[in-house]
């Protein structure tokens, strides 16, 4: 029993010193509450998601019928399901923001914080896209035969690959069956990379708006930064109810309201707006082979960029990283216009142009970073 007190309070020790005495700058801004508010977004989507799962029913035939009749029948569930699905546009505004703030500021040099970074931002992906499929509506069927339709390109084991992945001769009842499982159990494993991010954050400590490395100037962050990040709780929370309330269909697409067809195409297949960007670089390439590596590559990139670094200080104050940071914000915003626009000209073109753009941001940044530094040292 003795032993078992010991542990217990060696255990609280070791989480009160690795959350709560953790030593902070205290120069750091309200751009330090994305990760906070995206601990945030994972519990209200692990709990509204276990919540409208216990109504659902994994088929093409009801999924659709399903969802509509629980929203209308159970008590407060349409509200449940607005809530998941804006909430995962918090997720990813939350989450563009903190990879954003990272690239600006050279968080990545925290390589294993950074590695574990980027794997939940893919498992989030991975996670939203099959959350999208489920309702089986126009726009998501068509939009799930498009992406797994990728898988068969892949030399030797593509046609194997989609067959496992369908679970059947197309998408059809097998293949929601195993969105579904998949869409309920990764958000446990992003939680539990989430933790392991926490502890290896906390044992490098955060970047700050300086680059200082200086143990001095700094606080405990509690309770000074648990304010400041209930601050950001509480003007979020507000401004997302008053979404999810007021202006629940915003983000969504018409074909959403619409059961499956399959045999009447969308004319414009497009996936939720957090894809866009991706899916923008996907059809810029005519090929179908290399869109498919260009796609891949524009979210694999990032675990590189450890690598790409060449200037030495820590410090994000160059002139060129600012401007080409900026760019690249713009870039990617243009990306996402242009993965909701049709396929036609000039929007190809354009696509095409942004792609390059989009990937030459990560070569020309630490490039000219490095010949900034270079000139400063003469």
């Amino acid at each position: 029993m003795l032993n078992q007190l010991k542990n217990k309070s060696s255990l609280i020790n070791v989480l009160n010193s690795t959350f709560m005495d953790l030593p902070t700058p205290k120069n750091i801004s309200f751009s330090w509450n994305m990760g906070s508010l995206l601990f945030l977004c994972l519990f209200i989507q692990i709990i509204t998601g276990m919540l409208l799962a216990s109504s659902y029913s994994p088929s093409m035939e009801n999924s659709f019928y399903m969802v509509i009749l629980s929203m209308e029948n159970i008590n407060k569930n349409w509200l449940i399901r607005y809530i998941h699905a804006n909430g995962a546009s918090l997720f990813f505004i939350c989450l563009y923001y903190h990879i954003s703030r990272n690239i600006y500021y050279y968080s990545y040099m925290y390589m294993h914080t950074w590695m574990t970074g980027v794997s939940i931002f893919i498992l989030t992906m991975a996670t939203a896209f099959l959350g999208y499929v489920l309702p089986i509506n126009q726009m998501s069927y068509w939009g799930a035969s498009v992406i797994t339709n990728l898988l068969s390109e892949v030399p030797y084991i593509g046609p194997n690959l989609i067959e496992l992945v369908w679970g059947s001769p197309s998408v059809h009842s097998p293949t929601i069956m195993r969105f579904f499982s998949f869409h309920f159990m990764l958000p446990f494993l992003i939680a539990g990379l989430t933790i392991i991010h926490i502890v290896l954050l906390h044992e490098t400590g955060s970047k700050n708006p300086l680059g200082m490395k200086s143990s001095n100037n700094k606080y405990i962050f509690n309770p000074i930064f648990i304010f400041k990040d209930l601050l950001g709780f509480t003007v979020t929370l507000m401004l997302f109810m008053l979404i999810s309330l007021l202006m629940p269909l915003t983000l969504g697409d018409d074909e959403n309201f619409f059961n499956l067809n399959p045999y009447v195409t969308p004319i414009h297949i497009q996936p939720e707006w957090y894809f866009l960007f991706a899916y923008a670089i996907l059809r810029s390439i005519p090929n179908k082979m290399g869109g498919i590596i260009a796609l891949v590559a524009a979210i694999f990139i990032l675990y590189f960029l450890p690598y790409l670094h060449m200037s030495k200080m820590s410090s994000p104050y160059y002139p060129f990283n600012k401007v080409m940071f900026f760019l690249f914000l713009i870039d990617v915003s243009l990306l996402t216009w242009i993965g909701m626009s049709p396929v036609e000209t000039p929007y190809i073109f354009t696509g095409q142009i942004l792609s390059f753009l989009y990937f030459l941001f990560y070569f020309i940044s630490p490039m000219m970073n490095m010949l900034w530094e270079k000139m400063i040292l003469l």
